[in-house]
């Protein structure tokens, strides 16, 4: 059936306690998936059959597959170490090189592992999940090991030096495992145990220390949470001469403790006395610390040292590495051996500065090397060992560049490691930086991508997403210039509220029942590229993901009116319902619990599933995407979204990869196929006259 073929309307909306489509929450449920393969066959029918979708996925596959791009390293010892995909591996290879050889335009890579081919001799469709490496022999690695892109994870010990997992090694099977290094012959574990072992996100709540040749459920029980967490941990940090034993307890999303293990194992776990909600970490003799509260007499989102051992002895002076003002942010750090890299924003760009502990307090300098309107993000250090750092730059007409430096050397500013190619032509356009004005007079920064002198409004694509903290910064995406700026198309990213542009107090402004706020940004946003004659509602595409599919449902259900076409992958959208269905629970802290009668209110007007109706404005024609292995957001949430929608007669697609995880694809096909489902939907109904 075609999206344009509005079903028969329905009745009113049922009342938020009865849900007609509780059965699609079956993930794998045979009348579930059956739906599901309808859905899709209309999708695929309806997107895929044009010259243009081809041509789409082709050029896609090629900015994906290009050998050109940068292939990020981490150093584990005297290797540096990467995991690559291209259109002949596409479950990807987990490689090694030196740095000589890493200078060169083109490495010899030496391959450590080929998922291709271990999938193919066990039958399993393993995508990578990440590993874990004992330092400092560099020896014994932890191999993370995924079905489909699930966050699940088999855990299996890997040798190498002989390339080969090892026989009877340390072996976990499927759950959300948190595992790590004590020594070569202890692991610390977190793992599904049985009843009352994980959260009710699925995560682990207990730490084990697990001797090797001993049976896992008999690993010696260390730490465990509250069944109320969200998760605990434990791991050792490897630096020599501060070896230190850590285990922390996520209470929620946002509040965390973290302890220090005695020696003594007999004594009981040191609560290291910082904020609950704090983010904090140790290194060598110092602590850091960045309360999202003020604390101490320094603001939320500020960045405070602390001498660890004094701190502990009951000391609080702190010293202010960072202290945020109205358009500034911390953005990150991270230690090389000696020095601390701090990463800050100004209006969302990048600066950075190096600081040094002393005997005299901590000194800074500038790091140079980020123009305006871009992004530095440190990809790489060895902190344990060396003062090197490995430095990429970006932006959004600008491909990535990698320098590698030492902190603290004084010869000059470093290497250029690698330059990506340019995959898209940049010729014409600019990048601007724009202010809309919210409902409630808050100045929401956004950037415009595209040409500086448009003939008239045209094509324009908002992104967006507006939660946890994440930022959306300017990064150099070749799939967006190909598919979209190079047909004319212009790129707008929204920095709304619930987001960490501004610090903490911008997240928190849409925190819990202040939601609504980051919805009123993204509309001021629209409304403002209208104003500016950028774009039109019917000219106006939007898109985003997980959180930000939330963000598109919003979009959707209270302002129609303002675009001409919706796109929401892996989209959370039932928001009575998505505590009950798997990692939501963990979510609470962001959005509030439906089970509280003080939350419940808020959340079922902010709730995309339950604010559709048949009356009023037409609502723009929706792409829905999401993956049947995603097991952080239901797929639930898009199923009984379309079905929804399709019941009131309004225009959905909806498609379902049956692997891919909350990315939504786990390989370069799955990718380009996913993106020229997206960009073709969007062109076509944004550009009817073309």
């Amino acid at each position: 059936m075609s999206e344009d073929l509005p079903a028969t309307p329905a009745p009113a909306v049922p009342a938020p306690d009865h849900d007609p489509y509780l059965w699609l929450e079956e993930v794998s449920g045979e009348v579930a998936l059956d739906w599901v393969r309808e859905r899709n066959a209309e999708t695929v029918a309806a997107l895929t059959g044009t010259p243009d979708f081809k041509t789409l996925e082709r050029e896609v596959r090629e900015v994906l597959d290009d050998d050109g791009r940068i292939p990020y390293v981490v150093r584990r010892g005297r290797h540096l170490y990467n995991f690559w995909q291209d259109g002949d591996h596409l479950r990807g290879l987990w490689r090694r090189t030196t740095l000589e050889e890493y200078r060169t335009e083109r490495p010899d890579w030496e391959i450590v592992l080929d998922l291709d081919a271990l999938a193919e001799a066990e039958g399993e469709p393993w995508a990578w999940s990440g590993s874990s490496v004992l330092a400092p022999d560099h020896r014994h690695a932890l191999v993370l090991l995924s079905r489909d892109g699930a966050d699940a994870c088999v855990v299996r010990e890997f040798d190498l030096e002989r390339l080969t997992f090892v026989e009877d090694g340390f072996t976990v099977a499927e759950a959300k495992t948190r595992a790590g290094w004590l020594d070569h012959d202890h692991l610390w574990i977190g793992t599904d145990f049985g009843p009352g072992s994980l959260s009710p996100s699925g995560y682990p709540l207990q730490v084990r220390r697990w001797r090797r040749g001993t049976p896992l459920d008999q690993a010696e029980l260390v730490y465990e949470g509250r069944p109320t967490d969200l998760s605990a941990a434990g791991w050792r940090d490897h630096t020599r001469g501060f070896e230190r034993d850590f285990v922390s307890r996520q209470i929620d999303f946002w509040n965390q403790e973290l302890h220090l293990l005695p020696e003594d194992p007999a004594a009981p776990p040191v609560k290291i006395d910082v904020p609950d909600d704090a983010v904090a970490s140790v290194h060598r003799r110092w602590l850091l610390v960045s309360p999202r509260s003020p604390w101490l007499g320094e603001p939320a989102g500020s960045l405070l040292a602390f001498d660890f051992d004094a701190f502990q002895a009951g000391g609080r002076d702190p010293h202010a590495l960072f202290t945020p003002e109205p358009h500034t942010a911390l953005a990150g750090y991270s230690w090389t051996r000696n020095h601390l890299i701090l990463r800050t924003r100004a209006d969302v760009s990048s600066r950075l500065e190096l600081l040094t502990p002393g005997p005299d307090g901590w000194t800074r300098e500038p790091l140079a090397g980020v123009p305006p309107l871009s992004t530095a993000s440190v990809v790489a250090t060895d902190p344990d060992e060396s003062d090197e750092y490995l430095l990429d730059v970006t932006g959004y007409l600008q491909p990535s560049t990698l320098h590698r430096g030492t902190a603290g050397d004084a010869r000059g500013d470093g290497e250029t490691l690698k330059q990506a190619p340019a995959l898209f032509d940049t010729a014409g356009l600019t990048v601007d930086r724009h202010f809309a004005t919210s409902a409630d007079g808050t100045r929401v920064p956004y950037f415009v991508v595209g040409p500086p002198d448009r003939p008239g409004p045209g094509p324009t694509l908002l992104y967006g997403y507006g939660g946890f903290e994440i930022s959306m910064v300017p990064r150099y995406s070749a799939v967006t210039g190909r598919a979209w700026l190079a047909r004319g198309g212009t790129y707008v990213v929204a920095g709304i509220r619930g987001g960490h542009e501004y610090g903490p107090p911008w997240h928190r402004a849409a925190l819990g029942a202040h939601r609504v706020r980051a919805f009123e940004d993204f509309a001021a946003v629209a409304r403002d590229l209208t104003e500016r004659g950028i774009s039109t509602p019917a000219q106006l595409g939007i898109e985003g993901g997980s959180n930000g599919g939330l963000l598109m449902g919003a979009m959707l259900t209270r302002h129609p009116e303002l675009f001409g076409a919706v796109v929401a992958h892996v989209p959370l959208l039932d928001m009575l319902r998505f505590h009950r269905l798997l990692a939501g629970a963990s979510w609470i802290a962001e959005y509030g619990d439906p089970d509280d009668p003080a939350d419940r209110p808020h959340l079922e007007r902010i709730s995309p599933y339950h604010r559709i109706r048949a009356e009023g404005d037409p609502y723009p024609p929706l792409l829905l995407l999401t993956s049947t292995r995603d097991d952080r957001v239901h797929p639930g949430h898009a199923r009984k979204m379309a079905a929804r929608l399709r019941e009131h007669g309004h225009p959905v697609l909806f498609h379902e990869h049956l692997g891919g995880g909350h990315a939504g694809a786990t390989d370069h096909r799955q990718t380009a196929f996913n993106e020229a489902l997206v960009h073709g939907f969007l062109w076509e109904r944004l550009t009817p006259a073309r």
